[in-house]
């Protein structure tokens, strides 16, 4: 690996050890095993450098759930056996990237200082309920777009509901199956 890559490794590593607000440029550096001044060259400040690292731990976040929803959930399972598999192995995801999740729920109390964090907040958002819509419902976001990001919307609120929920008290979260008996409910409510 070059600086840059390394850098962007040790800051990984840093986010996930000590959380965002806590992490030095000499935490990286001695992460990464460069020197201070390779931040600068690469990234121009630690913040910046933080923010690409997160983006791509989400980034690859979403990779891992991909591939593991496309491992065992194949197309020709029900909607419903596939919607309760999916979110099955997102909440089993919390406990393992727990410290991803509690990084989130960090920054969101900065967006208001930080506006390039908003901005990469926001791009990254864009991103991520697209890539929901691929995920859950194998759908091609580009061919309607406006519809695909409402979609992805309702899971990201669901996703960001169950990971604060987790946080706070991981015993009463409810189970991929209480989900699809309440949006059972919904519906019923709302179509009634």
């Amino acid at each position: 690996m070059g600086n840059r890559e390394d850098l962007l490794s040790g800051a990984k590593r840093c986010l996930l050890e000590k959380g965002y607000t806590a992490t030095t440029a000499r935490d990286i550096a001695a992460a990464s095993g460069t020197s201070l001044a390779a931040i600068g060259y690469h990234f121009r400040t630690t913040r910046a450098l933080l923010n690409e690292a997160l983006v791509e731990s989400m980034a690859e976040w979403g990779d891992e759930l991909q591939q593991a929803l496309a491992a065992d959930n194949a197309p020709t399972h029900p909607p419903e056996q596939r919607f309760e598999a999916a979110w099955a192995r997102v909440i089993d995801s919390f406990a393992r990237l727990r410290p991803l999740w509690a990084i989130q729920f960090e920054l969101l109390a900065q967006m208001d200082r930080t506006p390039e964090l908003r901005s990469a907040f926001a791009a990254a958002n864009h991103q991520a309920r697209l890539g929901l819509v691929e995920i859950f419902h194998r759908l091609d976001p580009t061919a309607n777009e406006a519809d695909a990001l409402k979609l992805g919307a309702v899971h990201q609120a669901l996703l960001g509901g169950l990971a604060a929920q987790w946080l706070i008290d991981p015993d009463s979260v409810p189970s991929a199956q209480d989900l699809i008996r309440a949006l059972r409910t919904i519906v019923r409510e709302l179509t009634a």
